[in-house]
């Protein structure tokens, strides 16, 4: 029973990483088409979504079989449920590329805004978030993890900074209001994108460590607060 558990969740694991790999390179392909105002590489992020899609169904259902089956515990239960996790996360994301695509195919139709932003380079980081947390997931590294949810809270100021340098933009000239609500919807997406990083980076804190970080941030707060005291036993 536990060699054949074994093989299951490695199983699992080549399964999660051919998903992780596909919504990689959608979503840095749909960056691409910002980018470049390209709407035939837009349409391909859109056309790859559908075997993502199908392929999150599957690795669902055979974690949910692998429950049942095995009963598995501790290490293995906490991996089975990560990746449950992560792999609606994975097909969240999955959707976000799809939207941006969406985007860059309207934008691709429409006059150029430009702005004192470097939105490259915050697409850049935030895939790296991405790259990072799965990179953590694989290695089984919580220390690796740790680091996505420190770079989160720049992704947020980055996406307040885009948000200003758009609303003078469309100040400046009124003309572009139509792309700037665009590229508005894509800073959204990007931050978004940056959260799901860093839901998945909490997934593997779990997996390995047995912590829920957010868990943890609220009892810091709670203690401040004079809610709970350090005492109190952790549940």
């Amino acid at each position: 029973m536990a060699t054949q558990l074994t093989r299951q969740i490695d199983a699992l694991k080549k399964r999660i990483l051919t998903l992780s790999a596909l919504v990689e390179e959608n979503l840095r392909r749909a960056f691409t088409a910002i980018e470049t105002r390209d709407p035939e590489l837009a349409a391909e992020v859109v056309d790859s979504d559908f075997p993502i899609d199908l392929m999150e169904v599957d690795i669902e259902e055979e974690c949910l079989r692998t429950l049942a089956l095995y009963q598995p515990v501790a290490g293995d239960l906490r991996f089975l449920v990560t990746t449950i996790k992560v792999n609606t996360t994975l097909e969240r994301l999955g959707d976000l590329a799809v939207n941006i695509a969406a985007r860059a195919r309207r934008l691709a139709e429409m006059e150029e805004v430009v702005v004192p932003f470097d939105s490259a380079g915050m697409a850049a980081k935030t895939q790296r978030m991405i790259t990072t947390s799965l990179d953590a997931l694989v290695r089984g590294d919580s220390e690796l993890a740790r680091t996505v949810l420190m770079a989160d809270d720049e992704i947020d100021d980055l996406d307040r900074e885009l948000t200003a340098a758009l609303h003078d933009a469309v100040c400046a000239r009124p003309e572009w209001l139509d792309p700037v609500l665009l590229l508005l919807q894509v800073s959204r997406y990007t931050e978004r994108i940056a959260d799901h990083a860093t839901a998945i980076a909490e997934d593997v804190i779990y997996m390995v460590d047995g912590e829920i970080p957010r868990h943890s941030v609220k009892r810091a707060v709670a203690e401040a607060m004079g809610i709970v005291s350090g005492d109190t036993p952790k549940t």
